[in-house]
């Protein structure tokens, strides 16, 4: 019995852990690995197409900040970078399925009870699907004069019921693209 709590516990917290980084956003950078980001020093905003017209301004200002920081200047337009902001909020199905007992244990019939055949396997299952609100961020800097794409940033995380958070989720989030930016030139 002590062995079957023990059991239960064990995939209960590996479960627990699973599931929380699966609720981390996910940040994701690329760039172009030919382009030398040590040529670039100014930039200017392009298109900021945002379904919350709040977040285009916090977007902006962040970038702004990180970017000034790193010795970037914004010019009103003729920038050797142009910078795009996009979003893409939407609506989720998330299934989630729980087992009230380990029942059974491994083996084809050896073992202690051999799961998938009589007298075996994980129990009752309970499946719940909820709705989950999503929301994907794209970055993009272009150098105008090529119309070549030179770093892109791409955050996708859920979104909460409190504006608070998700302001700072999204603060967050460009804080982690912009990271280690601007790459460093393969040699």
């Amino acid at each position: 019995m002590k062995l079957r709590f023990a059991v239960t516990a064990l995939a209960c917290a590996v479960l627990s852990l699973v599931s929380v980084s699966a609720f981390a956003d996910s940040i994701k950078t690329d760039y172009d690995h030919h382009a030398n980001f040590a040529n670039y020093h100014t930039y200017s905003w392009g298109t900021v197409r945002v379904s919350n017209e709040l977040n285009a301004d916090r977007i902006k200002r962040s970038i702004d900040t990180l970017l000034q920081q790193k010795g970037w200047k914004e010019v009103a337009s003729g920038g050797q970078v142009t910078i795009m902001a996009t979003d893409n909020i939407h609506s989720e199905q998330e299934a989630e399925t729980y087992y009230n007992g380990m029942g059974g244990g491994w083996g084809m019939g050896w073992g202690w009870g051999g799961w998938g055949m009589p007298g075996g396997g994980f129990g009752e299952e309970t499946t719940s699907t909820t709705e989950v609100r999503s929301a994907h961020v794209v970055i993009d800097m272009f150098d105008p004069s090529t119309k070549s794409l030179l770093w892109r940033g791409v955050s996708r995380g859920e979104l909460s019921n409190n504006s608070n958070n998700n302001r700072k989720h999204l603060h967050e989030d460009i804080l982690k693209m912009f990271k280690d930016f601007p790459p460093k030139a393969q040699g």
